[in-house]
């Protein structure tokens, strides 16, 4: 299955109702209740059949999990008092008056994808003009695509617009709340609808603030606000450990670093990609398991074999730090990997 890298995206979210009610026709009684229904859905005939919660999007499959719940993951932000709140990013920034999030937002993707939250008036009168304010991040050690900066992101995503785009503003660096940020500006004359981007990264993660609405003066209204925001500080988890965050190394779990390894027990083979975020502590013992998106079976599996690896202490000026590395279960190689392979092989 093939995944676009988030260009231009725009996350749609609607609650769904299902509503049941029993038929009262003497002429034709209901069937009892161990007979299943005609048409195998029709929860007419189903005294167990409960409506679905407003606001609640239901979604099968994979879902992510973790060792313990006192470990800040990405997926945790939260709004309280019209604050969003994210505690893995160390990252805050008020909402405008009157916005609120409508739905959340689904599992984190198997790439390591997610869409942190959505944001949008509350109420929107025929005068006014809506927007929506876009908050996510991709996880840098599973991208679908080679981008290990903020403005190869922006640019990977400028060089895909279609001739139905406009950009308005060439990706360039901005400071916002003392934080550096990617800035690309775009929009469509069809749509006569404006997108802002801002990027940066944070803890390994590419963190963007998408910006949409029909009236660019709004969305600099919307953008200026962020001066108000607080991101955990440049560089806090590069090169010192212990402190904010552990230090984020890409592909750590891997050769002479493993001192010993543990392979998970799988009672069924599922062939869906398993991306796992770990945190090794400064005795070298894996101390937190991340499973971003997982089946529970593969999830629990995992986490037990994982928590039994052990790596050599990674050191920064001579010092045992804690590390934070992703590994990728699962996964059959990509389109473009294979290809260099045969290519080389050749």
């Amino acid at each position: 299955m093939r995944r676009k890298f988030l260009s231009g995206i725009l996350f749609i979210a609607f609650a769904t109702s299902l509503f049941a009610g029993a038929q009262d026709d003497a002429k034709e009684p209901a069937p009892p209740q161990n007979t299943p229904p005609a048409q195998g859905g029709d929860f007419s005939y189903n005294p167990d059949a409960k409506k679905v919660p407003q606001g609640v999007i239901l979604i099968k499959g994979a879902t992510p999990s973790a060792s313990d719940s006192m470990t800040a993951v990405p997926e945790g932000g939260i709004i309280k008092e019209q604050i969003y709140a994210n505690s893995y990013f160390g990252m805050a920034f008020p909402l405008p008056a009157d916005w609120h999030q409508k739905y959340l937002g689904p599992p984190p993707s198997d790439s390591g994808y997610y869409v942190l939250t959505q944001v949008e008036p509350a109420k929107i009168s025929k005068d006014q003009v809506s927007g929506t304010i876009l908050v996510s991040a991709q996880d840098l050690f599973f991208p679908l695509v080679p981008v290990n900066t903020a403005l190869d992101l922006v640019n990977f995503k400028r060089d895909r617009l279609t001739a139905d785009f406009k950009v308005e503003q060439q990706p360039a660096e901005v400071k916002i709340a003392g934080r550096s940020f990617i800035r690309m500006d775009y929009m469509s004359p069809v749509a006569e609808l404006h997108w802002h981007i801002l990027a940066t990264q944070v803890r390994c993660h590419m963190v963007e603030f998408l910006f949409t609405s029909r009236d660019p003066a709004m969305i600099e209204r919307l953008m200026q606000d962020m001066s108000k925001m607080v991101v955990m500080r440049e560089g806090a988890n590069v090169g010192h450990g212990g402190g904010e965050a552990p230090v984020c190394v890409k592909d750590y779990a891997s050769g002479n670093n493993v001192t010993n390894q543990v392979q998970p027990s799988f009672g069924e083979r599922k062939f869906n990609p398993v991306p796992v975020r770990i945190i090794i502590g400064k005795n070298g013992k894996v101390k937190y398991v991340h499973v971003i998106s997982a089946f529970p079976e593969q999830s629990r599996a995992i986490t037990d074999a994982l928590l039994q690896w052990e790596f050599k202490p990674y050191r920064v000026n001579g010092q045992p730090v804690e590390v934070e590395t992703g590994i990728m279960f699962g996964a059959p190689p990509r389109p473009n990997q294979e290809r260099a392979r045969t290519t080389a092989a050749e």
